[in-house]
């Protein structure tokens, strides 16, 4: 402890310059599953892969493991312009000493920024900016995070339920025949669940649904 006060208290400009380092990652490493879950595309994919299974009634199949590092891969690989350019932006010239600290906080906010406000409705962002008696924004530079943020997280939701609606829509319909064929059989003891099952899986695989799961995340960004 004595050390890391020592750190701080420092009068060598390089030791002070380590000493922002290294508080500056404690707290993005801090935040990091907020600003994930929250500011990147994670939430819709996840949601969307959950609906899948759902809709599958496959139970824990397959994995919640699976699912969110399925949705953590494909979080990245679709965030990777926008984080290349907060690194190329903000990080990369704080750690070379070129900007100051709050300069690099404008700079890598500004891709953040960017991607969220493509993919946030503007009657969501409007409903933050009236409760909080701000002004209509010239650009999206002005608009303030704590704003964007939640205006795009509930965007992504509202977009994740849509699609989550569309994916159950063909499974229901098998529920359905599957039942009223059991029903005019008279088998009204046997649980629909146990025959639709083996149907709506051979009809996932047969139109490769991952693959068009996939293909439509893909396409949303």
């Amino acid at each position: 402890m004595n050390d890391v006060m020592q750190m701080f208290s420092g009068n060598d400009p390089g030791t002070v310059s380590s000493s922002v380092k290294l508080l500056l990652l404690m707290t993005v490493l801090s935040l990091a599953p907020s600003i994930l879950i929250l500011m990147t595309s994670f939430t819709r994919i996840v949601i969307v892969l959950s609906f899948v299974r759902t809709s599958l009634a496959t139970q824990q199949m397959p994995p919640n493991q699976v699912i969110v590092g399925l949705a953590l891969f494909m979080t990245f690989f679709i965030m990777a312009p926008t984080f290349h350019d907060v690194y190329q932006d903000g990080l990369q010239p704080l750690f070379e000493e070129k900007i100051t600290l709050d300069e690099a906080y404008d700079k890598a906010s500004e891709p953040m920024k960017e991607f969220m406000a493509k993919h946030t409705r503007q009657k969501d962002l409007a409903l933050f900016l009236n409760y909080a008696k701000k002004e209509k924004p010239e650009s999206i530079k002005d608009i303030p995070m704590t704003t964007l943020v939640p205006a795009y997280a509930i965007s992504e939701l509202k977009t994740a339920f849509q699609m989550g609606f569309l994916i159950f829509v063909p499974f229901l319909i098998i529920d359905m025949a599957v039942a009223s064929v059991l029903m005019s059989m008279g088998m009204m003891m046997l649980p629909p669940v146990m025959i639709s099952l083996p149907f709506k899986i051979l009809l996932f695989v047969l139109v490769d649904g991952w693959y068009l799961i996939a293909q439509s995340l893909l396409q949303g960004y």
